[in-house]
């Protein structure tokens, strides 16, 4: 099975992209620091530092918090995911904002997304200072809704992570993922429901937990962590691994000239992987290019600064794996097992 089984065809959005992204920088000007594509928009301010901006929607992890009718993890995860891509950039999130959209607005449901939110929000240090909340009959079928978030962060030009500084022989550390995190899901839905006929509710041993525990984790948001290390680390990049996985995602941090070598074998995917894989009879190629396989975030250093980095990891008591290095070559990635 692949990714486009599932509705989901990557090399159609990736030319949508393109074609967006053509439009947009006929719109730019000199305060617009980098060029669309990175994690987060760069606008510099007069005197001041560079606002870093992004929005993303959860996806169709939505329909599984609809299933079992509990929408509150829902709402965490969209902060979640906006604080980490700005994090790229080494932004210090500011406020977020959210949109509400549905058939019609079930004052239960509605709450539930905003308390997740806010809870997420307070988590980080960040005000919700707003949204919208629009009713869409004719949109949206009965009991359906999407939410979306839209983050504003701040960095100090001297601060910026762009990934110029990256060179040959730098390593990539991966830090985990708690699950699926918010991508994957129209795969993983054919897989289960579909293919193999199971419900939300069914429990997988081989995991541990029932499909619904699983598939709704809250994507881990690494904001701690990483503004630690950056009061001590020299961090040439910041990946956030979301749509597209690793393929999509690190290309977006390198310079010309210069490609990531990704070993697949270096770590141990989360069990909900493998087990994904063996029930859809899914390709490796198609697993890595589609979910996190555990790797949430990838942080790129100089080989001078990685045993510095480790020991600031393993006090920090996070879970890492050194999982490939920067080569030169055509800009990309190369993934080997």
């Amino acid at each position: 099975m692949k990714y486009r089984d599932a509705g989901v065809d990557i090399q159609a959005a990736r030319e949508i992209k393109a074609e967006i992204k053509r439009v947009a920088r006929r719109t730019l000007n000199e305060k617009v620091l980098w060029s669309i594509g990175a994690f987060g928009a760069g606008y510099e301010l007069n005197d001041g530092p560079i606002l870093v901006s992004s929005t993303d929607s959860v996806g169709t992890k939505i329909l599984i918090a609809r299933m079992i009718n509990e929408h509150h993890s829902i709402g965490e995860d969209i902060v979640n995911h906006c604080v980490n891509d700005i994090l790229c950039q080494g932004a210090e999130p500011l406020f977020f904002m959210d949109y509400i959209a549905g058939s019609s607005l079930v004052k239960g449901i509605v709450m539930e997304l905003v308390e997740g939110v806010a809870n997420a929000c307070k988590k980080v240090g960040i005000p919700l200072v707003g949204g919208e909340t629009a009713e869409l009959p004719d949109v949206y079928q009965p009991g359906e809704y999407d939410l979306v978030g839209f983050i504003v962060g701040s960095v100090d030009k001297k601060r910026v992570v762009d990934g110029s500084q990256i060179k040959s022989g730098d390593t990539l550390i991966g830090l985990r993922s708690t699950g699926l995190h918010t991508n994957g899901y129209s795969l993983a839905r054919k897989v289960v429901f579909e293919l193999a006929g199971m419900s939300v509710y069914d429990r997988v041993e081989e995991v541990g937990t029932t499909v619904a525990q699983e598939f709704l984790k809250i994507h881990r948001c690494y904001h701690k962590t990483v503004q630690s290390l950056l009061k001590k680390i020299r961090l040439h990049a910041i990946v956030h691994i979301t749509g597209g996985s690793f393929e999509e995602n690190i290309p977006r941090v390198l310079p010309q000239g210069l490609r990531a070598i990704v070993d697949t074998k270096s770590w141990e995917p989360l069990p909900v992987f493998n087990w994904l894989r063996r029930v859809g009879e899914i390709s490796w190629e198609e697993m890595y290019s589609t979910f996190n396989m555990g790797i949430g975030m990838i942080l790129i250093v100089s080989p001078e600064d990685v045993a510095e980095l480790k020991e600031e990891l393993r006090r920090l008591d996070e879970d890492y794996s050194p999982i490939g290095r920067i080569t030169e070559g055509a800009r990309g990635v190369e993934l080997i097992r």
